[in-house]
Formats: C-alpha cells, structure tokens, sequence
C-alpha cells in the first residue's frame, strides 16, 4: 500500500486540476473543462476515502484544504492573472502556520 501522505498529495494536485478545469469550464459549458472537473475532483475524493482509512479526519481535511487554498491562489496569480494582495499574502501564512501546528505540534496527527 502507498503512503497515505503520497495519495494525500496527489489527492491535493487532482484537487487543484479540477479547480483550475472548473475555472476554464465557463459554467459548465466548455466540455473538455468540464470533464477535468469531473475527473480531478472524483480522483481527489476517491483518493480521501483511501487515506481517511489510516489518518484522522481532522488531520487529513485540514491539510487537503489549506493547501488546496494556497495552491488554487498560486495557480490564479501565475496562470489566471489574479492578484493578490498583503492582506492575502498574510491570510496565506496564517494558513501555511496553522497546517504546521497541527501536522507537526498537534497530538490529533499520527507522528
């Protein structure tokens, strides 16, 4: 069995390539976005299931999410032209602070 923080990252990059197809998706109505979307986001959660059988629900969600966060915010700067600002940039690192408390300090994760 592969390591459940492996599947955990390719779960987070299924997650991003669904995100990022829903942005070119145009609502639905482009298909080959669309079908990314399908694709990305069904990989991503099949993944979950899969790690949610030996890591913690919190752990897990919280780590799936936040990095999720800042790589979606990564991926509309550099490929979307979105901006961002230092309110977003510090939002950022609070985010980035937290998934290492609880990964590293937490007693909730699996050390």
């Amino acid at each position: 069995m592969m390591s459940p923080y492996i599947l955990l990252c390719v779960a987070i990059f299924a997650e991003l390539a669904g995100t990022s197809f829903l942005k070119l998706s145009e609502g639905f109505s482009n298909p080959g976005p669309s079908l990314g979307v399908i694709i990305g986001y069904g990989v991503s959660f099949y993944l979950l299931s899969i790690v949610l059988e030996e890591l913690p629900v919190g752990l897990v969600y919280a780590t799936w999410s936040a990095v999720g966060i800042i790589g979606i915010a990564t991926i509309g700067f550099l490929l979307f032209n979105e901006s961002i600002d230092p309110a977003g940039i510090a939002g950022i690192a609070l985010i980035i602070a937290g998934v290492l408390v609880l990964n590293i300090v937490s007693e909730s994760s699996v050390h």
